[in-house]
């Protein structure tokens, strides 16, 4: 293990990362999720109950239940939060969700329906520390995460409060960083934007919200394998991969066990499929644990 971040360690080493989600917000939920097949799991409160106690919960039922087959102390934890990324005006009046969720001692977070590169922006800032400096004035102002979170967040990470404030910060931006930045670009407002969104420096990827892609280009049915890969979807998803491949950064598509190997080769770096499809990736890619 070089790494508190699996998902850091992984990219680095030219794996590709495995998702899942759905978990139970609880103490129990916490230690059950310890050992799974995931690289990183996703915690979705976009368009659920708010739930910071249950969340605090969750990660402290991590820690007891690990380490993680890998040998981390827990499995890496990214939020998605319930306000949108319309612009930083949104984005600023909500951040005090950024702060709570960060203090749990998650690894990062998604932010969801990112429409303008002025939202990423304030959201990569609310999440960093004001002496962190790689990317200030090269397309970011200093960041406002305040001081009182920290040693909650530094006894999840297993490290003392000293090393969590130097290691909490974004990643690739800061390369000791420990916290991976995602973004959706996932209706035709943020498609509009994608290229200058998927370049602030902070972002680690960014996907393009099938499901609300769909939508918002008027479909009422519900996505399916398929329905994903007709003409102007199939365009907005390749739209948002090549703005990703030009700002460097990851991207998530949906896999399955039949199209991991292509996707892969494809470059998809974050492929969200189910526990088939990561084993059938990782056979393919010859990692040495799985």
């Amino acid at each position: 293990m070089k790494r508190i971040n699996q998902v850091i360690e992984l990219l680095e080493a030219g794996q590709p990362v495995y998702w899942d989600g759905g978990r139970e917000l609880s103490y129990e939920g916490g230690v059950k999720s310890a050992q799974t097949f995931a690289d990183w799991l996703v915690i979705g409160i976009e368009h659920q109950p708010y739930d910071i106690v249950g969340l605090n919960a969750f990660m402290r039922g991590l820690v007891a239940g690990g380490p993680t087959p890998t040998g981390h102390r827990t499995p890496t934890v990214l939020v998605t939060l319930p306000f949108d990324g319309v612009d930083e005006f949104v984005v600023r009046n909500n951040a005090w969700m950024i702060k709570q969720v960060m203090a749990t001692g998650i690894h990062g977070i998604l932010l969801c329906h990112a429409e303008t590169p002025g939202a990423v922006k304030e959201f990569v800032e609310w999440v960093r520390y004001p002496f962190q400096t790689p990317g200030v004035g090269e397309g970011l102002d200093q960041g406002r995460r305040g001081s009182g979170g920290q040693d909650n967040a530094a006894h999840i990470w297993g490290i003392s409060t000293q090393e969590y404030l130097r290691k909490a910060d974004v990643w690739p931006l800061n390369p000791e960083g420990e916290l991976i930045l995602g973004i959706k670009i996932e209706n035709k407002r943020a498609l509009a934007n994608a290229e200058a969104s998927a370049k602030v420096p902070g972002i680690a990827f960014a996907e393009w919200g099938p499901s609300d892609m769909r939508m918002t280009f008027g479909y009422d049915t519900v996505r399916t394998r398929e329905n994903t890969e007709e003409g102007e979807l199939k365009a907005a998803r390749d739209r948002v991969f090549a703005a990703c491949k030009a700002a460097n950064i990851g991207f998530l598509d949906a896999v399955y066990p039949d199209t991991v190997a292509d996707k892969i080769e494809e470059g998809i770096t974050f492929p969200a499929g189910n526990q088939e499809s990561a084993a059938v990736g990782r056979q393919y890619t010859k990692r040495a644990i799985a």
